[in-house]
């Protein structure tokens, strides 16, 4: 499950998300919302797993929020349609995050802005 952006672990019972673009402060890509998603899905009906652990891998900041440059792009290139997608699909995440069964425990180290707090904030711990 993981990927440059995005380390996925399991450790015993507890789930493990780690945010990896450090010289993006971590930014949210439509690929690390959809990789997270996948992974909370997988963990929801694995009895095995009891809780998930959020964070950043390494660097000055938990999570920036969504990647402005990739926006930016959007908004030149394509009149916005993959903008609009990447928010959609992260705001799915949200959702899926506040109405999750099992506990999620959020270290918001450092910087957190925008997506960054979106993501914080409907885990339970």
């Amino acid at each position: 499950m993981s990927t440059d952006e995005i380390h996925i672990h399991r450790h015993g019972a507890v789930g493990h998300i780690s945010l990896n673009r450090p010289k993006a402060l971590h930014a949210l890509t439509l690929d690390m919302c959809h990789a997270m998603s996948a992974a909370l899905a997988e963990w929801a009906d694995d009895d095995g797993i009891e809780a998930v652990i959020l964070d950043h891998a390494e660097g000055r900041g938990f999570c920036a929020g969504g990647d402005i440059a990739f926006l930016r792009n959007s908004a030149l290139n394509d009149g916005g349609v993959s903008g609009r997608k990447f928010f959609h699909d992260e705001y799915q995440l949200n959702h899926q995050m506040m109405t999750y069964a099992k506990p999620i425990v959020a270290f918001m180290d450092g910087i957190t802005m925008g997506g960054g707090v979106g993501i914080a904030l409907p885990c339970k711990y």
